[in-house]
């Protein structure tokens, strides 16, 4: 028998992912007002990045000019078409329509720059998949009003992306409303994801917190859950062919034994990353084990009955992910002091491992889209996924990015064995398409892209694009709707 070639489905969607915050840049052009990101300045895995009040003079902040999206849009565009895309995602920046945020009128300019990128990608039959807030919180809200802990942001969100759904309601069909909702259930979701003011100015990803802290966190979350079902009404009141769909951080994990505690561990590892924020959007109600969790945590939501009716009448039409790697959970204490990390718990024996610590395992895609599929039955989207890694030019000159064709051909193969199994996946977005700045790191020396730019951490480079090899690779793979993965 000969390799196993798998039938995706016609008209499935291919294509990559971006945010406007890591990869547009521009961060004052055209009458826009500064964002979250723009705030928070460059670092490394070692040394983390710090968000400022003010901007300080001499200091790096890779948002600011990110990979100049902005104004390579058309260069940028032309080489997902050279591929094969049919679809892209992308932010809208905030800001760029609003720049304050609770501005009563928008910004002109702004909407006219979505206008003309949109309709670049509709000159080359690419759908636009649209993410209304990917950690893109106007800075003028964290100011005036603390972010999403104030309800009155509901309002602005709500206003902003109405503007969004009337402007664009001819050129973009697929829509997110919040990128990794659920972040917003860990520490540094405070400053990225809410826009709140976290207590200390470093991004530290495994911070501890005092209750009150984690208190205003889940009543900003609550608050996000609020606006997008309102948004999502708003939408399909104004194209019922709009698809709108939430977007969570796809968190998969395993006991690390088969204690029966570890396997109870990981249960609830994997309620809480998936299917708190899901049930939410999906079903329209808090799960049945939120409860506990509220009361062990003692926290007291403020939930009015006109909330309850938002969020059964604005359930979203499709879920979909991010999805990178899969972790383990363990009571072991004196196990996880020694080996675990706060993002993959400890490692799995079975699993290999990329440059930055994160466990490889394609097979537990499959697992994590038949697991969602079974609990929800509509439709899935994978919109990120990908290999962040070292791209280091070969003796020829060229990127030969072979570890990243290996990371993705693997992770395709167990997306067509989760649609054999009757999985109904929409679409795939690999993330970073194009290389951007890390969310967590900012770095840049993080690649994703099938399409390098001359940029490093510091911010030198003059920015131009090559094809690696990855870029023919894909470009075979769509064009054969997934039957070629050699």
């Amino acid at each position: 028998m000969g390799e196993k070639t798998y039938a995706f489905p016609a008209g499935f969607l291919w294509g990559g992912a971006t945010a406007a915050n890591q990869y547009e840049g521009g961060w004052l052009d055209g009458g826009k007002g500064a964002s979250v990101p723009d705030h928070i300045t460059g670092g490394t895995v070692s040394t983390p990045r710090r968000w400022t009040r003010e901007i300080e003079e001499g200091t790096y902040y890779p948002s600011h000019e990110a990979v100049d999206f902005y104004h390579r849009y058309k260069e940028d565009i032309a080489l997902m078409a050279e591929m094969g895309f049919n679809v892209f995602r992308l932010s809208i920046n905030w800001g760029r329509i609003y720049p304050n945020g609770d501005d009563k009128t928008p910004n002109e300019e702004g909407l006219a720059f979505y206008h003309d990128v949109f309709q670049e990608c509709r000159k080359y039959g690419i759908e636009p998949l649209v993410t209304l807030s990917h950690y893109e919180t106007p800075w003028a809200l964290t100011e005036k009003y603390n972010g999403w802990a104030s309800r009155e942001v509901i309002d602005h969100f709500v206003r902003y992306a109405t503007t969004c759904f009337q402007e664009y309601k001819d050129e973009v069909k697929y829509w997110l409303t919040f990128n990794e909702i659920n972040c917003a259930m860990m520490p540094f979701g405070t400053i990225m994801g809410l826009g709140m003011v976290p207590e200390s100015d470093v991004m530290d990803f495994g911070a501890s917190e005092t209750h009150e802290q984690v208190q205003k966190r889940f009543q900003a979350l609550h608050h996000q859950f609020v606006a997008s079902a309102k948004a999502v009404q708003i939408g399909h009141a104004i194209n019922p062919n709009f698809m709108i769909g939430c977007m969570i951080a796809g968190g998969l994990a395993y006991p690390y034994t088969c204690n029966p505690k570890d396997a109870l561990a990981a249960q609830n590892k994997n309620n809480m990353s998936n299917y708190f924020c899901g049930d939410v959007q999906v079903r329209g109600v808090y799960p049945y084990f939120a409860k506990r969790f509220f009361k062990e945590n003692n926290i007291h939501l403020d939930i009015t009955t006109d909330d309850e009716i938002e969020l059964l009448n604005g359930t979203v039409d499709f879920y979909s992910f991010s999805y990178y790697m899969s972790s383990t959970e363990t009571v072991d204490e004196e196990l996880k002091a020694a080996k675990g990390n706060v993002f993959a718990g400890v490692p799995n024996p079975y699993l290999e491992t990329s440059e930055w610590g994160w466990q490889i395992d394609p097979e537990g895609l499959r697992w994590y889209l038949n697991d969602v599929y079974g609990r929800y039955e509509i439709p899935l989207m994978i919109v990120e996924n990908g290999l962040g890694a070292v791209d280091v030019r070969g003796e020829d000159g060229k990127f030969h990015d072979v570890y990243r064709i290996d990371y993705l051909r693997k992770h395709i193969e167990q997306m067509g064995e989760a649609i054999e199994d009757g999985v109904d996946l929409l679409g795939y977005t690999m993330w970073g398409c194009v290389d951007l700045v890390s969310a967590s790191t900012g770095e840049m020396k993080k690649r994703y892209g099938f399409i390098y730019v001359d940029k490093d951490n510091d911010g030198n480079g003059d920015l131009h694009r090559e094809k690696k090899d990855s870029f023919d690779w894909y470009k075979k793979v769509i064009a054969s709707n997934g039957k070629e993965l050699d």
